[in-house]
């Protein structure tokens, strides 16, 4: 598993490891209407994953909103935020930062992202920052565990890799 901090305490990831070439696994996670949505609902696109411990922070703010103005210039990709906010608060936070080009999704009820992605924080619940980036047919093209989650990831690594996916 990947060594990843927070706030520079070494934390426990709980879950299985994604590597590039592996077959993205799929999850089922909570749109901000409650309804359930799974990696299966956005074949056929290319699929960056942008996930984040919490919209109400600094930097997952500022991650969701770098990835939301780039979304409009990707042809055929689909972005997807994931954290443990509720979804009533993820559709707030998104109202009230106009945040329209981003799907934000709740991990909250079972962790079934987090577990299957592993980037569960075992000492806090939430999940660690990362990017995947998956390519039209479920295979995995880039993976980023951030080091120290309340780091930036490598934003311009990741778009390149959403660009070059097929």
């Amino acid at each position: 598993m990947a060594n990843v901090t927070f706030k520079g305490n070494p934390v426990t990831l709980i879950g299985n490891e994604v590597k590039v070439g592996d077959k993205a696994p799929n999850f089922t996670v909570l749109a901000n209407d409650l309804s359930e949505v799974t990696l299966d609902d956005t074949k056929g696109h290319v699929r960056l994953i942008s996930v984040v411990p919490s919209l109400d922070t600094g930097v997952c703010d500022a991650q969701t909103r770098r990835f939301n103005e780039e979304a409009s210039k990707l042809d055929n990709v689909k972005i997807l935020t994931i954290s443990v906010d509720l979804p009533f608060a993820q559709k707030r936070w998104c109202g009230a930062n106009g945040i329209e080009n981003v799907q934000t999704l709740s991990d909250h009820r079972d962790l079934s992202f987090g577990e299957a992605y592993g980037v569960v924080i075992k000492e806090l619940r939430l999940l660690t920052r990362a990017v995947f980036v998956v390519d039209s047919s479920d295979t995995v093209t880039y993976v980023e565990y951030v080091t120290e989650a309340t780091n930036h990831p490598n934003y311009e690594a990741a778009i390149e890799a959403a660009k070059n996916a097929k």
